[in-house]
Order: structure tokens, then sequence, then C-alpha cells
């Protein structure tokens, strides 16, 4: 059952379309210009700074942020806080890509410091990344799910009861990536089942969708949950149409980045109606 959801989608592109937001994205240096790039191909525009000395007038300037805890050495840390920070002063949206949690103790110590510091609205990751967010159980190796983590037609059900769990607790949207999505609040929660294997295939499909969620986070902040549900079944969708386009063309894991991308500066409400793969639970 779709719900009401796909009866939001036609306002929540047109508050992209209409508002543009400018998001500004603490990325790390192996996705950060596909990170840009996807904002703009979402219809915002991407602000990237890093320095600590600037991030918090740049954020405050943007209608929401998004922090990629790819790059945990250095300066990174303070970005990421005073990002995170002055974002909950302007009471901005603020997308949190846990990537990595539960791989290295000292990216565990920054994650940790963000979650006691920061409200984030948005954590989306994959599934090892949210259990380690949620309580510590993640079994991921490096930035990957743990294969005996992801979710199949006979654990979705366990998995969305908990992503509605955390997100009780955190006061926050979760959204997990997967072979079947979830994104969810204290009360609903939504399985998307769109995408294509390929997507697991190209570096930084992960981080792209972060941003991605940034853009609908920004133009929607009053309509997080529907906003972050449509964003990640348009993602997928895109993802489908990218591979149509690679069969068609002979092409592979290169040309299937650029179709993704392409994808999504092509989708609009119409696009996303015939494809979107949503289910209310």
């Amino acid at each position: 059952m779709i719900g009401d959801i796909l009866k939001d989608s036609a306002e929540i592109f047109a508050n992209i379309q209409e508002k543009a937001p400018v998001v500004h994205n603490i990325s790390n240096y192996i996705t950060a210009t596909d990170c840009a790039n996807m904002t703009l191909a979402c219809g915002g525009s991407p602000t990237m700074a890093d320095d600590p000395d600037e991030v918090e007038e740049i954020a405050a300037a943007c209608a929401g942020s998004v922090i990629n805890m790819g790059n945990t050495a250095g300066h990174y840390q303070e970005s990421m806080l005073r990002t995170g920070m002055v974002n909950n002063k302007v009471d901005h949206p603020l997308v949190f890509d846990p990537v990595g949690a539960g791989a290295a103790a000292h990216r565990n110590a920054v994650l940790e410091n963000l979650l006691d510091k920061v409200h984030f609205s948005v954590i989306r990751g994959n599934i090892s990344e949210v259990k380690f967010v949620g309580d510590k159980s993640s079994k991921a190796n490096g930035v990957d799910a743990a294969s005996e983590d992801l979710a199949s037609e006979d654990t979705i059900d366990g998995i969305a009861k908990y992503a509605k769990k955390l997100s009780e607790r955190l006061n926050t949207v979760i959204a997990i990536s997967g072979p079947i999505d979830v994104v969810a609040d204290a009360n609903k929660a939504y399985l998307i089942r769109n995408g294509h294997p390929m997507m697991s295939r190209v570096t930084g499909t992960g981080c792209m969708l972060s941003s991605a969620v940034g853009v609908f986070a920004a133009a929607n902040p009053d309509n997080l949950l529907e906003a972050t549900a449509v964003c990640i079944s348009a993602y997928g969708y895109a993802g489908e149409l990218a591979y149509e386009k690679v069969q068609s063309t002979n092409g592979g894991t290169g040309s299937f980045r650029m179709f993704l991308m392409d994808a999504m500066s092509n989708m609009d409400n119409e696009t996303f109606l015939q494809g979107a793969k949503i289910e209310e639970v």
C-alpha cells in the first residue's frame, strides 16, 4: 500500500524547483565532486567548504547541510562539529551520513562526539552503519554493510521496527539504504524497492545519495520523512534508468555513474510517479 506519500511528491519536487536550496556539504575527498554535481542535478546549489574557520558562517547562510563522515582526520572533526552546531542554532535541516561507523576506534570516537553534541534531522547510512549508531551491534567491514546485516524479505519488517525505535530515541528521520531501503520516523516507515545492484559497484553512490537527501530536506523542512522517502525512491529509480542506458550502449560502471547523474538531473514528479516503488508499513 503506497499511502499518501505520492500525493506529497508533487509538492516536494515543486518546492525544490521553486527554492533551489543552497546546501552545504562536508564531504570527503574521494566523492566531493560527485556530491557537488549530484546536489546540482537534484536542483540545489552546493557549497563545499571544510575549513573550520569559515564553515559556521557559510553553513548558516545555506538552507541546510550534509555532514559526511568519510574523512575524520585533522580539521574535519572540528568542521563537522561546527557545521552541525550552527545548523542546530539556525534550525536548518541537517543530514548525517555516518560513513564507516564501527570500522575503527578513532572514527567511532568522532561519531560519538557528533551524536552527543549535534541533533541531526536525517541520518542516512547502510544497515551496518545505522546499527552502530543505534546500539554498536554492527558487523561492518570498512564502509560496506556486513552481508549478515543486509535487508531481505524475511528481515525487512524487523529492520523497519528497529528504524522506528531508533528514530523515536534520537528524534530524527532514519534512512537505511540496502536491497530494500527503509525510511522511518517514530510512527511510520516506508519500504522502498527501487535501485539496481550496479549502484554498489560505483564508489560514492551512497555519498551522492546523502547529498541528494540534503537538497530534498532543505527544500521541504516541514516534511522531512516524506521528502527523504521520495528522494531515496527517486534516486533508486534513477539507478534503474541508468542501468537501462548502460545495457543499450554496451557500457560499464563508468558510464553508469554518468547516466545516474543524468537521470537525477531529469527527474521530476511525472517521471518519479512512473517508477516509484514505495510501501508504507
